[in-house]
């Protein structure tokens, strides 16, 4: 029997881990099944992935289902039971897993649904079709299916074991550098009321020493990132103290320098050795991303979300003082009993945490989800099509909603981006804005679509003009300083640019003072408010947490006086 394990990936640079666990699940415990991976993206044709699948002729398709790719699936599904009506398609996935009946109902081309975590499972099933048995009738956990005309459906299944290995040399080969993930525990010691996480059995930590081994694995295949995609990685904290404790001690060795590792984590129940381990990471080594959801604590209540804030925020500030980690939080609009004011209230407390990125995401009611399942405690309007996002609430409106939507562009323009750090602490120092405040009227101000980077510095330019207090010819120079040194082209656009003719002859100056690196490049500007020349050098690679180069700074009286010496 032949299998084709398909999934449509986010974007290309996303591989998908889920295929290859089910392959080796099934190299483990169903080794007469002859098995191979296919993967597409939801930016393509999905006919692509379609003709991929059908070369192999396989008896049976399973397509891994999430919220970003149920349509591509769907459509693609059709198409395959189409073009051969004979072939078994299976589907799962958490889009799939806690709403199997619906999905059957819907479906028809879709002739069962593995609910829950598939690496058991979906062996039992295909040795079941092998042996010509009807798999319903075989007690295969978490199958769900139709038995002469009515839908059978089952709790989602529960991996009573560590998972196979599913780092083979076919995924590798796969892989090609892309961002990688991994898994040392699954399960969450959370119930948080929008999240599944918390449904997926308690937290199973796997043999250390093997998913070591996994880890040297993934850190020598020539992948920059490696995720950790454990829902709460230090929900034991010894273990994670070891698994941190390892890293830093391998670091440049059995694990490459230019690795980077990435761990989801609460940041209220980090211990001190926690901090004695991180604080040593080789720069930009580890990325941590921290859910804050909120810091308004009614709404925390409300989403059975347990969270100190207060240690939250001191924890977070600790972590943000040696700056060697990239730290990544996140917000989500639209919880219960959350204003828009008491939103811009979290947003403003998070933003003066200093993290590298802060994502600003919005509601989503996710099938399985308390939040979904149970609307009289959590009444909200919300799309019925993937990805659910929430449309309103009792606590916030429409036109709110939107307004978060077009700040968090310009949020992500801006800040995440790491393009216009100096520019938004120029603003919030000059105005006496919040950062909700400013990042609000610059989205208010926001007309134009999706534009190149040299056409949002003039949208941003002009725009901050509006602001109080400003002054152009500052904003200018301080516009200038981000570019130069976010941007490794050297060129800023036209719209900071000034025609002076001094600038050859300070270049001059500057070259005989500092001279530019061999094999490097170097942009620069005059500053005019502050009478200086702004350069940045290209040679060396950026800095690994915030992405950027820095600048260095001479005033024009210095070179001036260079060349009257000469």
């Amino acid at each position: 029997m032949k299998l084709v394990l398909a999934v449509y990936n986010s974007k290309y640079i996303h591989s998908s881990l889920a295929p290859w666990c089910l392959g080796a699940g099934l190299t483990a415990y169903a080794p007469s099944v002859e098995w191979c991976v296919k993967e597409g993206t939801i930016n393509q044709n999905p006919e692509l992935l379609v003709n991929q699948i059908l070369e192999e002729n396989p008896n049976v398709v399973g397509f891994s289902v999430y919220i970003w790719n149920k349509p591509n699936t769907l459509q693609a599904i059709k198409s395959i039971k189409k073009q051969n009506p004979c072939c078994k398609i299976v589907v799962g996935g958490p889009e799939v897993s806690y709403n199997a009946a619906q999905i059957l109902q819907e479906n028809l081309e879709i002739d069962y649904v593995l609910s829950g975590e598939g690496e058991e499972s979906l062996p039992a099933f295909c040795n079941a079709l092998q042996d010509r048995l009807d798999p319903l009738e075989q007690n295969v956990a978490g199958l769900c299916g139709r038995n002469n005309g009515t839908i059978v459906e089952k709790e989602p299944a529960v991996l009573t074991m560590s998972p196979p290995d599913p780092y083979t040399k076919e995924y590798f080969e796969a892989l090609n550098g892309r961002i990688c993930y991994i898994e040392t525990t699954r399960g969450c010691p959370y119930r948080c009321a929008f999240c599944l996480s918390g449904r997926c059995g308690p937290v199973r930590c796997f043999e250390m020493d093997d998913m070591k081994r996994r880890i040297t694995k993934l850190a020598q295949s020539g992948t920059k990132t490696i995720k950790f995609v454990d829902r709460t990685f230090n929900a034991r904290p010894d273990r994670a103290a070891e698994i941190w404790r390892w890293i830093l001690q391998e670091y440049g060795k059995s694990l490459p320098k230019d690795v980077c590792f990435h761990f989801e984590i609460a940041g209220d129940i980090l211990k001190e050795e926690h901090f004695e381990l991180l604080n040593q990471m080789p720069l930009g080594a580890v990325q941590l991303e921290i859910g804050l959801q909120s810091f308004h604590e009614p709404t925390l209540e409300a989403i059975h979300r347990k969270t100190n804030c207060t240690k939250l925020k001191e924890n977070i500030c600790r972590l943000a003082q040696p700056q060697n980690i990239h730290l990544h939080i996140d917000l989500i609009a639209g919880l219960p009993l959350e204003t828009f004011e008491i939103f811009g209230q979290s947003f403003n407390t998070a933003f003066a945490l200093q993290p590298q990125m802060l994502q600003l995401g919005f509601l989503k009611l996710l099938y399985g989800a308390d939040m979904r399942e149970q609307p009289q405690e959590y009444p909200c309007n919300f799309d019925s099509n993937p990805p659910y996002q929430v449309i309103d609430t009792p606590w916030i409106s429409v036109e709110e909603l939107h307004k978060l939507h077009l700040l968090e562009d310009v949020v992500e323009r801006t800040f995440n981006s790491g393009r216009f750090h100096r520019t938004i602490e120029y603003l919030l120092e000059t105005t006496g804005f919040s950062p909700f405040a400013l990042f609000g009227f610059l989205s208010e101000q926001e007309t134009a679509e999706k534009t190149g980077l040299d056409a949002y510095t003039e949208l941003l330019f002009q725009t901050a003009q509006k602001l109080p207090n400003v002054d152009k010819q500052k904003l200018r120079d301080i516009m200038c300083i981000d570019r130069l040194e976010s941007n490794g082209t050297g060129k800023l656009p036209v719209c900071l640019q000034v025609e002076d003719k001094n600038l050859k002859r300070y270049s001059i100056l500057l070259e005989q003072k500092s001279a530019t690196p061999k094999k490097a490049k170097r942009g620069k500007a005059i500053l005019y408010a502050d009478n200086q020349m702004v350069w940045v050098d290209y040679g060396k690679p950026a800095h690994p947490v915030t992405g950027r180069r820095k600048a260095a700074f001479i005033s024009l009286d210095e070179l001036d006086k260079s060349e009257i010496l000469k």
